[in-house]
């Protein structure tokens, strides 16, 4: 969850690698840190806090030399301070480290029993001085790393320098992702592409266990045994004015509206006028996905309400039984695999450490195949499974996803449709729903027109402290994602329930105090959930409706607010409506003065465990 930056050039690196690290703050903003090598010696500065406290003490004093390495860290082993700040430094040798050493504690104690004194609590300065131990018994920069990722239990990307070997870093990646980037007489390592852009777009995306010793003008990979590996360079199609906030205030809300355009991308080329389009999940697909008699959906966050509306897709339209799980949870419990199921792991990075580790572990259950729904196409899932759908949302900066989710939501309703054509679904509803899918971009801009009502409404939450969100059917992961982004931006506690279960305990929350969130979309639940919110009603709750425009709710703005959104259908409702209550986790948490793009105890790219 950290973000790692190296380079070795014929410039100064200093100011390169924090333009990086600005590119990955996204991904850890505990504390920062630069080490750069030269005249002999390494020099670092380090600060507690975002990049911008550490670029401060750095043009205070700068740093000259043509090697370095920076990291911004989420924390993990320490507190959040200047001592356990990356880079660490042992002797001659200065490591940035993304991951968790599983076993630091018998290395260290090893160490320590050596006459080792550590200055941190982290588990990366045990690697640092692993790496230096190995380098006084006679080894290179380069097989002192080998040698010491031999030792790791874990997961780890790492870069290291040493001074005695000026102009060159090593890197190394298990289970955490790295790149190299290929310049022309300079030539970089970082955690993804985005930190190495606005130098070059020639990307080499390294294997697990690779080893990589990059100098100015050379690049070498190594596998685990030390032998030399061969990895492609390929071209980024990421650009600089993607990752810019532009007009807006902030990336979340430069992301939100995004959407139309990055759903419109999701379905292009991949449905047409009589539906979707054959093999969209890969070459082959169609055979495999011909068998599929079942699905167990696996994912974290966001990713994980995602799979939980493509649950009430794919039973009602295929007529194929779902499970849905948390990534973290499937590892540790022997779950049943019935013949011909299909394994699909959803993930807005592709290095999610939870969902990368179930892909592997299903490989030893007995799955029909593995498929992923991902963001990132040079990600370690996407490499590693047999069937993928891009959702090209492009970059999304903000800690609070929004553009991924509802991306996702249009390549799993993809899915749904191309598994209930092959299994019988009637031909003039099959089109019917296609149909509606394609409306989708359209009816996401027109919910983006709420916002000036939205400013309005959140004004209400400012003062409050808890709220309740209510679905049913396929809109109550659309009420989880409400609660989860209101929680994550505004730190306002939130809680989402399916509406039936309203009084079965948490109706005993509901006093004026308490807003009650309720998503109404016209359908064959709606009376269902006018009983429930006339429950809250009775209770002196304020009652915040969404709904459609035709769903007959008038009533209820006598008892709070209502906005209209018109669904454009029963189908993409659960896309359609989560629109506003993104814009309404983001305006609370303006009016509230939160960090919106990079809220407190969180991190973008959850890559440890």
């Amino acid at each position: 969850m950290c973000g790692i930056v190296a380079a070795t050039a014929q410039r100064d690196v200093a100011p390169l690698l924090i333009a990086g690290l600005k590119a990955l703050e996204y991904r850890g903003y505990d504390s920062s840190g630069v080490a750069v090598l030269g005249q002999g010696e390494i020099r670092r500065v380090r600060a507690k806090g975002k990049v911008r406290e550490m670029e401060l003490l750095y043009h205070a004093d700068p740093i000259p030399g043509g090697t370095g390495i920076a990291h911004t860290r989420w924390a993990t082993h320490g507190v959040p301070s200047e001592a356990n700040a990356h880079p660490h430094v042992a002797g001659r040798v200065a490591i940035v480290h993304n991951g968790i050493i599983e076993n630091y504690a018998s290395l260290r104690a090893e160490l320590q029993a050596e006459g080792h004194v550590f200055t941190s609590e982290t588990d990366t300065e045990v690697m640092a001085a692993l790496i230096d131990r190995c380098i006084d018994r006679g080894m290179t920069l380069r097989e002192a790393v080998l040698s010491t990722v031999r030792e790791l239990e874990g997961a780890y990307a790492i870069a290291v320098v040493s001074r005695d070997e000026p102009g060159r870093v090593v890197g190394a990646r298990r289970g955490a992702p790295l790149l190299v980037g290929v310049g022309i007489g300079e030539n970089f390592l970082g955690s993804d592409a985005q930190a190495l852009i606005q130098v070059t777009n020639k990307m080499i995306y390294l294997d697990e266990g690779d080893v990589v010793e990059i100098s100015r003008n050379s690049v070498e990979v190594f596998g685990l045994d030390g032998r030399p590996v061969e990895r492609g360079v390929h071209e980024s199609e990421l650009s600089t004015d993607a990752v810019e906030r532009g007009e807006y205030r902030h990336y979340m809300q430069k992301e939100i509206f995004e959407q139309p355009r990055a759903v419109a991308d999701t379905l292009e080329a991949r449905i047409g006028p009589h539906g979707v389009l054959p093999n969209i999940f890969g070459i082959d697909s169609d055979a495999l996905l011909q068998r599929t008699r079942g699905l167990h959906i696996i994912a974290c966050g966001t990713s994980y309400h995602a799979g939980m509306v493509a649950k009430y897709w794919i039973e009602e339209y295929a007529r194929l039984p779902v499970s849905v799980e948390v990534a973290s949870e499937y590892r540790y419990r022997e779950a049943v695999v019935p013949a011909d199921t299909l394994f699909v792991a959803i993930s807005q990075s592709g290095e999610t450490a939870d969902t990368l580790a179930a892909l592997r572990e299903s490989r030893r259950r007995g799955y029909l195949g593995t498929l992923v729904i991902c963001n990132v196409p040079e990600s370690s899932l996407v490499r590693e499974a047999d069937l993928k759908l891009m959702t090209r949302a492009g970059p999304e900066i903000g800690v609070a996803s929004t553009k991924a989710f509802t991306t996702q939501l249009a390549g799993l309703a993809l899915l749904a449709l191309d598994l209930a054509r092959r299994n019988g679904l009637d031909l003039q509803r099959y089109e019917a729903l296609c149909a509606e899918l394609q409306h989708l971009p359209r009816a996401i801009e027109d919910a983006l027109k709420l916002e000036p009502a939205i400013i309005e409404l959140s004004a209400e939450f400012i003062h409050h402290q808890h709220a309740l969100f209510l679905g049913r059917g396929a809109q109550y992961p659309v009420a989880l994602e409400g609660s989860l982004k209101l929680k994550e931006i505004s730190y306002i506690h939130a809680e989402a329930y399916p509406a039936g279960e309203l009084k079965h305990g948490p109706l005993a929350l509901v006093d004026e105090d308490m807003p009650v969130v309720a998503v109404a979309p016209n359908g064959p639940l709606l009376d269902k959930l006018k009983s429930n919110l006339q429950e809250v009603r009775a209770r002196g709750g304020r009652l915040i409706v969404f709904a459609d425009g035709s769903a007959g709710m008038d009533d209820m703005a006598h008892h709070g607010a209502m906005l209209r959104v018109e669904s454009g259908g029963s189908f993409i409702a659960p896309a359609v409506f989560t629109v506003p209550l993104q814009l309404l986790a983001y305006h609370v948490a303006v009016l509230r003065g939160t960090d919106v793009d990079q809220p407190r105890n969180l991190a973008k790219s959850v890559t440890v465990e």
